[in-house]
C-alpha cells in the first residue's frame, strides 16, 4: 500500500506540474496568434467546415496522399484521441490496481478498442520512426522530405508515442497475469498470451500506469516548454488549421490568391492609406491570425519540400523551411509583440513609447534582449541584413502550388509567399529587375512582351475563313475567345490559337475574339506581388467584358482560353473585382465537341505521347481528364510522365516566373523535359502557352547536347486534334499541326 500511495502521489505532483506547463502554453501560443490581423472570413459556414475537419481526419483523405505513411499515422492518431481515455485512467490505477471505468471498463469491446489502440501505437510509432530514419538526409542528402526538419523534437515524440502504446499494453497484460481482468482471448490477443509469460503481482499494474502517465506529463512538460515543436503541437491545432482553412467545401488554397486583405478587410487600393493599412505583409505580424496558426501548425514532414520544383532544382526555396522559419521568428518576436511593441514601415519603434504607455520601463523590461533583436530582423533580406527570407528563397517560387496540394495539415504556402512579395513590390520597390520590364510593357501595351494592341489579331492571317472579331454586339456567338497575350503574340502559342480556331470554325461553334480590346488578364503581376497593377487590368478587362455580355445573364457568359493562367484568372479571380463568367479551357471544350461528334478524328495519330499537366489547368483547377481523353481521341498512346495529374512537376515559368532568369541551380524546364524524355516520346503534348514555351526551350537545350531526337517536339493538345480531324487537307492550320 506504502508503494501504490508513493507511486500515486508521483503521479499527481508530475501532473500537476505538467497540466500547468502545458495549460499556460496554451494560453500564451492563443495569444500569439491573435497578434496576427483580423480574417473574418474563416468562421463560417460552420457545418460545410465541421464536415471538412471530420472527413480530413477521419478518413485522412490529405495524409493518405503519401499511402506509405497514411495507415500508420491513422494508427497513432487514434491512439492519441482515444487513448486519451485510456491515459486518464491511469490516475486511478496508480493508486488501485483493480480500478477501471465504470460501466464500459468491463465491457468486451472496450477491451478490443485498448487492444488495439496500444498495438496500433506501438507499431505506427515504430514504422514512422523506421520511415524517418529511410528518408534521413544522411541517406537521401536534398531528395530527403526531412532536411532541415526538427529530429530531435520528432525522435522524442515517437519515442513518447511507443512508451505510451507500451504502457497502454502493459497495464492490461498485468491486470490479466495478476486475475484483476477476465477477458476472453479475442479481445486481448496480444496481451493474454504475454500474461502468460508475467508474475502474478497487482504492484506491477500501478508501475506501468505510472509510466504510462509519465511518459504523458513529460511529453506536456517538454512541448509546453517549447511552443516552436510542430511535430508535437500539430495534435492540437490540426484539427482548428482544417476548420478555418481558406475554401469552406473543402477545397485547398489554390486557383485564385487570397485578395490583399488591411484589418481584414479587402483592401481598396483606391482608397488604401500606407500610414494605416497593411500592404501584403511587410512584417510577421501582418500576416493574419490563420496564417500565424498555419505557421504553429507544421508538422516538418517535408512533403511540401519533396513536391516543390525549385527545391528539387537546387534553388534555396523549401516552403517547409519557409514555414518554419516564420514560425520561428514569430515566436522569437513574439514577447516584443505582446508588451505592445511596433515598428514602422522606416523600423523606428512606434509601439513601445514612454507617451504611449503609462508602465513603459515595465513594458520594455519585460522583454528579453533575443526578443528585441528579433524585432529589428527584416522579414525579408539577405545574410547581410540578417532578414528572415532570404530574396533568392522569396523569388524561386513558381506558385505552382504543389506545397499546398500535398499538405496533410493545410497549410497555405502560396498565398503567404505571394502577400510577402506583394510588401516587397508595392511598398519597397525591391524585387528582381527583369520583373521591371515586364510591368511596363503591361502597364503601357497591356502585355508581357510589350507588343502593340493593334497587332493582336495577326494569327489569323492565312486562314481560310473569317475569324469573327467583336463589334458592339454578340450576334449568335456562343462564346467569347479569350485568345491572351501568349496567344496572339508568341510565334510557339499562334500555333495553337489557329488550331483552335479552324477546329471551332470546323465544329460550328459560333464565337467571336475582342482584338485589339482585349488585355492582360494580370496574372503575372498578381503572382509577381503588383497587386495594383493586376487591379487596373482587370478591372480594365472586367469592363470590357461585361459590355460585351451585358445582354446575357450571369450564367450564359461563355468564355473559351487557351492559356491555363487566363482560365485560373478570368474563372477564379475576375468574380473578385465584379466579373463573373462561364470560363472553359479549349481542351474542355474540344472534348465536348468530340464526344458530341461535331469533330470526327478521321486518321489517327500513331504516335507516342506524353503529357504534362499545366499547374494552372491540372493541380489549380483540377482538370485532368479532358486533354488525356482528346490525345486518347487523336489516335496517339499516352505514355504518363512519373509525376503527373496532381504530383505533376512544373514547367517552371508560373509566378512571374517566365519573365526571370534561373541562376541558381538546374533549370525546372529542363528537369522537366528530362523526365518527359524518360518515356520515349514521339510528342510532349500540353495545354498551356506557358508550358509549350518553358518545355520546347528544355527540348531544344537537349537536343543541342545529344540527350534528345531531332524528332522530338512540344505541341498542344489542340494541334494533336486538328492533325487527326484534317490529315490530308490542306488547310493553313492544318500543315501548322503537322509541321
Amino acid at each position: 500500500m506504502t508503494l501504490q500511495l508513493v507511486l500515486g502521489l508521483v503521479a499527481v505532483a508530475v501532473s500537476v506540474v505538467a497540466w500547468g506547463v502545458f495549460v499556460a502554453a496554451v494560453l500564451k501560443q492563443i495569444k500569439i496568434i491573435r497578434l496576427g490581423q483580423p480574417d473574418g472570413t474563416r468562421f463560417g459556414p460552420f457545418w460545410p467546415r465541421l464536415k471538412t475537419l471530420i472527413v480530413e481526419f477521419v478518413a485522412h483523405t490529405r495524409m493518405a496522399k503519401f499511402r506509405s505513411v497514411a495507415p500508420w499515422h491513422w494508427m497513432v492518431m487514434w491512439g492519441f484521441l482515444i487513448g486519451s481515455a485510456v491515459l486518464f485512467e491511469a490516475y486511478g490505477e496508480v493508486f488501485d490496481p483493480h480500478f477501471h471505468w465504470p460501466i464500459i471498463g468491463t465491457w468486451s469491446v472496450w477491451l478490443l478498442l485498448v487492444e488495439l489502440l496500444g498495438l496500433g501505437t506501438v507499431v505506427g510509432g515504430v514504422v514512422l520512426a523506421v520511415i524517418r530514419q529511410l528518408n534521413h538526409p544522411r541517406r537521401a542528402d536534398r531528395l530527403s522530405r526531412f532536411q532541415g526538419s526538427d529530429f530531435k523534437s520528432a525522435y522524442f515524440v515517437e519515442a513518447v508515442v511507443i512508451i505510451e502504446g507500451l504502457g497502454i499494453l502493459g497495464v492490461k497484460a498485468f491486470k490479466q497475469s495478476s486475475g484483476l481482468e477476465e477477458a476472453p482471448l479475442w479481445t486481448s490477443f496480444v496481451t493474454q498470451p504475454l500474461s502468460h509469460l508475467l508474475p502474478s503481482a497487482a504492484i506491477w499494474v500501478s508501475v506501468m500506469a505510472l509510466i504510462k502517465l509519465l511518459s504523458g506529463m513529460i511529453w506536456l512538460i517538454v512541448v509546453g516548454r517549447k511552443l516552436t515543436m510542430g511535430v508535437a503541437w500539430h495534435r492540437f491545432s490540426a484539427f482548428f488549421n482544417i476548420y478555418f482553412k481558406r475554401e469552406d467545401d473543402g477545397g485547398v488554397a489554390l486557383g485564385a490568391l487570397k485578395p490583399m486583405m488591411s484589418g481584414g478587410k479587402v483592401l481598396d487600393l483606391e482608397e488604401a492609406d500606407p500610414d494605416k493599412d497593411v500592404f501584403g505583409v511587410g512584417k510577421v505580424e501582418d500576416f493574419t491570425w490563420k496564417g500565424v496558426l498555419d505557421f504553429s501548425t507544421c508538422t516538418e514532414c517535408g512533403r511540401c519540400q519533396s513536391q516543390c520544383p525549385a527545391w528539387n532544382t537546387g534553388k534555396p526555396l523549401s516552403p517547409k523551411l519557409v514555414i518554419t522559419q516564420l514560425r520561428d521568428h514569430m515566436y522569437a518576436k513574439a514577447p516584443y509583440l505582446l508588451a505592445g511593441g511596433s515598428r514602422d514601415m522606416g523600423g523606428d519603434e512606434v509601439g513601445l513609447v514612454e507617451d504611449k504607455y503609462e508602465d513603459y520601463k515595465k513594458r520594455l523590461e519585460s522583454i528579453d534582449v533575443l526578443a528585441m533583436a528579433e524585432s529589428e530582423r527584416p522579414l525579408v533580406g539577405g545574410p547581410d541584413e540578417l532578414g528572415v527570407i532570404d530574396p533568392d528563397v522569396l523569388w524561386s517560387c513558381t506558385t505552382c502550388g504543389a506545397c499546398v496540394e500535398q499538405c496533410p495539415v493545410d497549410i497555405e504556402h502560396v498565398d503567404h509567399i505571394v502577400d510577402m512579395r506583394r510588401y516587397q513590390v508595392l511598398i519597397e520597390s525591391n524585387f528582381p529587375t527583369e520583373l521591371g520590364g515586364m510591368f511596363k510593357n503591361l502597364e503601357n501595351k497591356g502585355n508581357p512582351w510589350g507588343q502593340n494592341a493593334k497587332d493582336r489579331l495577326a494569327w489569323t492571317e492565312g486562314l481560310e475563313f473569317e475569324v469573327p472579331v467583336f463589334e458592339g454586339e454578340l450576334g449568335d456567338a456562343e462564346y467569347l475567345f479569350w485568345v491572351g497575350c501568349a496567344g496572339a503574340f508568341e510565334d510557339r502559342a499562334k500555333k495553337t490559337t489557329r488550331a483552335v480556331a479552324e477546329l471551332l470554325h470546323t465544329a460550328g461553334v459560333k464565337y467571336t475574339v475582342l482584338g485589339p480590346e482585349e488585355t492582360c488578364t494580370g496574372d503575372p503581376a498578381r503572382r509577381a506581388g503588383n497587386e495594383f497593377l493586376f487591379q487596373m487590368l482587370a478591372q480594365q478587362n472586367v469592363e470590357v467584358l461585361n459590355s460585351v455580355f451585358e445582354d446575357r445573364p450571369v450564367g450564359q457568359r461563355k468564355i473559351v482560353v487557351t492559356c491555363a493562367h487566363c482560365f485560373n484568372t478570368l474563372a477564379n479571380e475576375y468574380p473578385q473585382v465584379g466579373g463573373t463568367y462561364e470560363v472553359v479551357h479549349h481542351t474542355q471544350l474540344l472534348n465536348k465537341l468530340v464526344r458530341e461528334r461535331r469533330l470526327v478524328p478521321v486518321a489517327p495519330v500513331t504516335e507516342d505521347v506524353t503529357y504534362h499537366d499545366p499547374c494552372y489547368l491540372g493541380r489549380h483547377n483540377k482538370v485532368y481528364e479532358a486533354p488525356r481523353e482528346l490525345i486518347g481521341a487523336s489516335g496517339a498512346k499516352l505514355r504518363e510522365m512519373p509525376r503527373h495529374e496532381e504530383r505533376s512537376m512544373c514547367c517552371g515559368a508560373g509566378g512571374a516566373r517566365m519573365w526571370m532568369e534561373e541562376r541558381i541551380g538546374k533549370r525546372i524546364n529542363v528537369d522537366r523535359v528530362d523526365e518527359a524524355l524518360s518515356t520515349a516520346p514521339s510528342k510532349i503534348a500540353t495545354g498551356c502557352p506557358f508550358c509549350r514555351v518553358m518545355l520546347t526551350d528544355g527540348v531544344t537545350a537537349r537536343q543541342a547536347d545529344g540527350q534528345a531526337g531531332a524528332h522530338v517536339e512540344v505541341v498542344d493538345v489542340a494541334q494533336m486534334l486538328l492533325e487527326s480531324v484534317r490529315r490530308g487537307q490542306t488547310t493553313p492550320a492544318a500543315e501548322e499541326a503537322n509541321a
